[in-house]
């Protein structure tokens, strides 16, 4: 499973592969993109992570079941999310799932990260998706854009792989491939069709904390 990963841009207020989230408060997930699917979420209570990504912001819950020098073994709650589909994964694409997102009506009371960029192989061929996480303080519509779907993710186990500095599809590629292979030689059973991409913070800005994510099957 050799996808590349997509450009994303610089997204939402939500993390480190990304694109903007409205030409200067951006939650951005920063360029990871996604050829290939980039997998979930992070935590922000320090009673199960000593990690500051999350310092003041919502995240989705997780704690750390394992770590290794090659990926983290993490355990999500359930959470929501909004996501809608992309036709591909360029920037026009992603800005424009973007502004769909941003327009559908939720309004957002704390800085809810990560932003998602996920690609899946499906029978039809390859799909990408943009999600944002929804805290619970989040007010929802009565109704929204169709093409927007509020989801309710189960718990899952997830594997991680992190990694600093500016993104790009060219680094996020690199580390989706190293983690797969991390993860064969583990003997680890994931989810190969698919993996996803998370950020944190605006693209520009001067710290990044990247993830990507892989689904154990």
């Amino acid at each position: 499973m050799e996808q590349p990963l997509g450009a994303l841009g610089e997204l939402r207020a939500l993390g480190a592969l990304g694109e903007l989230r409205a030409l200067g408060a951006l939650r951005a997930l920063g360029a990871l993109g996604a050829l290939g699917a980039l997998v979930l979420l992070a935590f922000c209570n320090g009673a199960n992570s000593t990690d500051d990504f999350c310092l003041n912001k919502s995240c989705p819950e997780y704690t750390v079941v394992e770590a290794n020098e090659d990926f983290e073994v993490r355990r999500y709650a359930a959470s929501e999310w909004i996501t809608t589909r992309m036709d591909a994964d360029g920037t026009h694409d992603v800005m424009a799932a973007h502004s769909r997102l941003k327009n559908a009506g939720f309004q957002f009371h704390s800085a809810a990260w990560p932003a998602l960029i996920t690609h899946t192989e499906a029978e039809d061929g390859p799909q990408w998706f943009l999600s944002w996480f929804v805290p619970p303080d989040t007010t929802k519509p009565e109704s929204s854009d169709p093409s927007v779907t509020l989801q309710n993710k189960p718990a899952a186990t997830v594997y991680v792989k992190v990694f600093d500095g500016t993104p790009s599809r060219e680094r996020g590629l690199e580390k989706a491939k190293l983690l797969q292979n991390a993860l064969e030689k583990a003997g680890k059973s994931f989810d190969s069709s698919t993996y996803v991409g998370a950020g944190y913070e605006s693209y520009f800005s001067l710290f990044h904390h990247n993830e990507i994510w892989i689904y154990a099957e």
